[in-house]
């Protein structure tokens, strides 16, 4: 057959024959490394936070003062302010940082302050030449606050239960000074809701499991606790305050150490949100998220980049592998050892963290949110943020 081919012609096929197969063996080398740097994620950090059993550490009742700003929240504090003021906890107090809001939050919080002693508002007036942002906000509250713990959450937020104070203070030691919590969002109808939920799950997963590793770099200030001592040694928010948001993470990637942070993962602990309605204000809420981590330290955002850039080869190396034609038991095989992997990690976290419904969601949203992610992220450069938030 070979010999009836012209010498040219020949030389063509063999060479094209060549290069589908040294491209086929890149391709799979590339999707065998994405492969062993995932498992290396899995069974080295997220396995941390899959088979964490906190330690039983003497409680110790410290004062705390709880904080939250609010702008324009007048429907949301209606609804969850009183879980917060009914804690079930010895002393503590209430302070909300009234930023400059034009709605009813200002009479409401007048009311409110008659009925709870241990509610103290901190009103800030608009002043049209300094806009400021919640930094400034967080900051007053921070230093109208009598106790040195300090417990920090939203307006839109609802504690779990009556004793989400106790058992948030209680992960502090004499070593602690920032505890990390967790802050799912409401379970609500539609896909939309499923997509919101997984990614704030898996940003869980990653905060969580690397503070248990020894590498602690972001909480959420949906819930998140800290000392007003600590606060004030690293300056509050100075080093960033440039930054429209990272009150919450980077103040967290500053001030944490591999000794000085702990994690709370009681079901009662958490704090619930109101997800956004949307895509477009998702989307927006995403941006002012990754704004934040290109500030994160060097080392920090390494193991961040190695880990997402490892996590988008290997869906882009299986899928090139099976355009070329490759075998395709070979690219199940492959995804299939990842997926079974992250599933037996992801099964004990989604229980300890009330997220069990989010399981069967993985393949999808994890192929789709490694993509979608870039397109967000690109998209930041075109999109204006909330300067308050």
């Amino acid at each position: 057959m070979f010999l009836l081919l012209r010498p040219e012609q020949l030389f063509m096929d063999l060479r094209n024959l060549i290069s589908f197969e040294i491209l086929d063996l890149v391709l799979l080398a590339l999707a065998l490394c994405a492969l062993a740097i995932q498992i290396g994620y899995y069974l080295l950090v997220y396995a941390k936070l899959a088979f964490y059993r906190p330690q039983e550490e003497a409680t110790v009742h410290h004062p705390v003062s709880v904080i939250i700003c609010a702008r324009n929240e007048f429907e949301n504090l209606r609804k969850n302010i009183y879980a917060v003021l009914d804690q079930t906890y010895p002393e503590f107090e209430v302070i909300i940082v009234n930023d400059c809001s034009w709605d009813e939050t200002e009479e409401f919080l007048e009311k409110l302050e008659l009925e709870y002693p241990q509610l103290k508002v901190v009103t800030i007036v608009e002043q049209e030449k300094y806009k400021r942002g919640k930094k400034f906000a967080l900051t007053l509250g921070i230093k109208a606050a009598k106790h040195n713990h300090l417990l920090l959450t939203d307006a839109d937020c609802h504690p779990a239960g009556r004793n989400w104070l106790n058992l948030m203070q209680q992960r502090f030691t004499s070593k602690t000074e920032i505890v990390l919590g967790y802050g799912p969002y409401k379970k609500e109808k539609g896909f939309l809701n499923k997509l919101i939920r997984y990614d704030a799950f898996f940003v869980g997963v990653q905060y969580l499991s690397f503070a248990l590793a020894g590498k602690p770099y972001m909480g959420v200030g949906r819930n998140l606790a800290y000392t007003k001592e600590l606060f004030f040694r690293h300056k509050g928010f100075a080093s960033h305050n440039h930054i429209k948001s990272g009150d919450d993470d980077l103040f967290v990637n500053q001030a944490a150490t591999t000794q000085n942070v702990n994690v709370q993962l009681d079901l009662q602990s958490m704090t619930y949100s109101e997800p956004k309605k949307n895509f477009s204000t998702w989307v927006v809420q995403k941006i002012r998220h990754f704004s934040t981590a290109k500030n994160y330290r060097k080392n920090h955002r390494s193991i961040l980049v190695i880990s997402h850039l490892s996590h988008a080869l290997f869906y882009v190396a299986l899928i090139a592998l099976l355009v070329f034609g490759f075998h395709w038991q070979a690219v199940c095989l492959i995804y299939s050892s990842r997926l079974l992997i992250q599933l037996f990690i992801l099964n004990p976290i989604t229980k300890q963290l009330g997220e069990r419904d989010l399981l069967v969601w993985t393949p999808l949203m994890d192929a789709l949110l490694i993509f979608l992610h870039p397109i967000i992220y690109t998209a930041g450069k075109f999109i204006k943020d909330n300067p308050w938030k």
